[in-house]
């Protein structure tokens, strides 16, 4: 009975997972959102090549 009750006091083992987690999630956003703004900014520089040939 000891054993389980420590376990469960034992809370840093849990708080790195959730750290960890919050971390990859972080990660994810960011991986989408400069995937997106790369996509933009490569349709504006393609559209400002083709404007200045065409002058």
């Amino acid at each position: 009975m000891k054993i389980i009750r420590n376990l469960f006091k034992n809370s840093k083992g849990a708080t790195a997972i959730e750290y960890g987690l919050i971390a990859a999630l972080i990660a994810v956003a960011a991986i989408t959102a400069m995937s997106s703004l790369g996509k933009q900014l490569n349709n504006t520089f393609t559209n400002v090549k083709n404007n200045m040939t065409a002058t």
